[in-house]
């Protein structure tokens, strides 16, 4: 158990005292992230995120700190009301949240001084601009407010000034390399320049003196919020190619605000080790959807409010000082635990596995040599071929064809032996093809209009469509196609359960942009896991030696999802041969009006 210690002022009841603040942090005896949820404007709706983070911890376990930006405090009578049970201590915050500043006028009154001061029970206001520094190395750099557009500032916006104070101290140290977090309100002007567009207009958008901020600061996570809307853009590098040493990459996300109408994703989970703390070679890798520095295009400086040097006269940006096990650095690098039962599962004599079954054989791996000199290119790999008899492709004599559902040009149907539920389906490719990666353009465009005709197929069920493959240990492509019922639980609950699994057994399991490619991030010959929900987003871990085999399986039958753990292992779950047939003929009957097959 590690005791993480910070010092501020207590503002309430118009008190001035210093007050210490105590986080308990489990690390147990091993290197362990901290656990972090981000969110965006509260506006007021304090139960609203209190109650949702309550049912996260539940179901996710316990996370170390709640970072909110963009505008906590809302102006209605409501809004007041809600605030007053905290502040009075009727009610308390279920986790320690850091908020910023005002970021409107109309809320200022809530905050009775620019520095930093705790405002309720577990609930702390950074201050105006400043720095979280821990003796582990974690950073947290944040602004408040919005950009002043004229002088005097008003009380809720922030100067050059304050820019200035707050980046001096940090890059004129010669071994300042970023921060780990940036917190903003505004978002960074620009930033979307050589990236993912946002889905809103962006003539207004966004603030020069932030961009440079983060330009400067090289924030490994830079969240934002005021714009209603989520977004994350792809990461960009911070430095530049063949010109400068290789630095970390940025990734910058806003969040919507709380109990949007829309239903935008206003909380983000994460986990993070300092950045001092991790291996130089690990910090400077960089995703396959790397792009260029938004913020360093030709003509970038034009209309530009830049942060001026920081002076002796300006007071140093506030400082809190979390003191962190320095054992919890060292670059932690997901593994999945070996599991003899699953490593010893070979699945001989059997096909159709809603289990994601071992086949025979090895990935393919790349060998990762350049083409250099005058050596010639090296030809393309050939397509992965069956080591022994293969159970999937549909001319093979193997084949259990009475599980067929639909049959396409490239892909077809099946419904999955031992399956986790009576609809739980699989999208295959009719050739021998080991994962979606090695695909031809032809072969991936049916097999997304086979997901697609499947979501389709659960949506008018009431059923939520999760889709994953595991790349490993695998001959032939067996994309699982799993339904859950809405009212069990919400894509971010199943988001939430394969990232608390994920951790338990030590694999890092990373978000990916909603529209990037796979064979952007897992060229052919690269074993990985991959998930996708049916709020679009994607969750990817690239295995690097052990995996259980049953990880997307015991996800989904876990309580937080389906609660039917007793159904995790495919193997318990076999059917008769006449209850497969009866099964299956339901269910094709029932997926008829969805199989474009039919029409094609």
């Amino acid at each position: 158990m590690v005791i993480i210690a910070v010092q501020f002022k207590l503002c309430r009841e118009n008190q001035t005292r210093v007050y210490k603040h105590q986080l308990r942090i489990n690390t147990g005896m091993g290197e362990q992230p901290m656990r972090v949820l981000a969110c965006g404007d509260v506006v007021g709706r304090i139960n609203a995120l209190f109650n949702r983070v309550r049912a996260i911890q539940k179901k996710s376990g316990q996370f170390d700190l709640l970072l909110c930006v963009g505008d906590f405090f809302g102006s209605s009578a409501e809004a007041e009301a809600e605030w007053q049970e905290f502040k009075s201590g009727a009610k308390k915050a279920p986790i320690h949240t850091y908020i910023l500043g005002a970021a409107s006028q109309e809320t200022v009154k809530y905050f009775p001084s620019a520095d930093g001061c705790e405002l309720a029970d577990n609930i702390t206001y950074l201050g105006r601009r400043g720095v979280f520094t821990g003796a582990s190395g974690l950073q947290i750099a944040y602004v408040s407010g919005r950009e002043a557009l004229q002088e005097p500032a008003p009380a809720h916006c922030f100067t050059p000034k304050d820019l200035g104070a707050l980046v001096g101290p940090l890059a004129n140290n010669t071994k300042f390399k970023g921060v780990d977090i940036l917190l903003t309100s505004q978002w960074p002007k620009g930033v979307w320049q050589y990236g993912n567009n946002p889905e809103l207009n962006t003539k207004f958008c966004g603030s020069n003196s932030i961009a440079s901020l983060a330009d400067k600061l090289k924030p490994r996570y830079h969240f934002a919020a005021t714009e209603g809307v989520h977004y994350e853009r792809l990461p960009y590098r911070n430095h530049v190619v063949l010109q400068e040493n290789a630095q970390h990459v940025s990734r910058f996300i806003s969040l919507a605000t709380v109990n949007n109408p829309a239903k935008k994703k206003y909380l983000y989970a994460f986990s993070i080790v300092p950045l001092k703390s991790m291996d130089a070679a690990e910090l400077v890798k960089q995703p396959q959807d790397v792009t260029e520095n938004p913020y360093r295009r030709a003509g970038r400086e034009e209309g530009r409010i830049l942060i001026p040097e920081a002076t002796g006269e300006e007071e140093p940006a506030s400082q809190f000082f979390f003191d962190l096990s320095k054992k919890q650095g060292g670059g932690h690098r997901g593994r999945g635990r070996k599991r003899p039962s699953d490593e010893d599962r070979r699945g001989q004599g059997q096909a159709w596995d809603g289990g994601d079954r071992q086949g025979q054989g090895q990935p393919l791996e790349g060998d990762g040599q350049p083409w250099g000199g005058d050596m010639p290119p090296k030809q393309p790999r050939r397509p992965p071929q069956p080591t022994g008899p293969c159970w999937f492709c549909l001319a093979s004599p193997q084949v259990e064809k009475h599980l067929v559902i639909s049959i396409g040009t490239h892909c077809y149907l099946a419904m999955a032996k031992g399956g986790l539920t009576p609809q739980h389906m699989l999208v295959l490719p009719i050739g021998h093809i080991q994962a979606v990666v090695h695909m031809g353009q032809e072969e991936v465009e049916e097999l997304q209009r086979y997901k697609e005709a499947v979501r389709s197929f659960y949506k008018s069920k009431g059923l939520r469509c999760v889709v994953f493959e595991r790349n490993y240990r695998s001959q032939h492509l067996q994309l699982q196609v799993v339904p859950v019922p809405m009212d069990k639980c919400s894509s971010e609950d199943i988001k939430e359960s394969f990232m608390v699994h994920a951790e338990e057994q030590h694999i890092e399991m990373m978000e990916i942009p909603e529209h990037t490619d796979l064979k952007q991030i897992a060229p052919p010959g690269t074993p990985y896991f991959y998930a996708e929900l049916d709020s679009g987003e994607k969750l990817y871990h690239r295995i690097q030696k052990h995996f259980p085999l049953q990880f997307g399986r015991e996800v989904l039958a876990s309580q937080a999802v389906l609660n039917i753990p007793e159904r995790a292992d495919w193997k318990e779950c076999k059917q008769t041969r006449e209850e497969e047939d009866e099964c299956c003929k339901r269910l094709r009957d029932d997926f008829q009006p969805f199989d474009f097959a039919l029409d094609d």
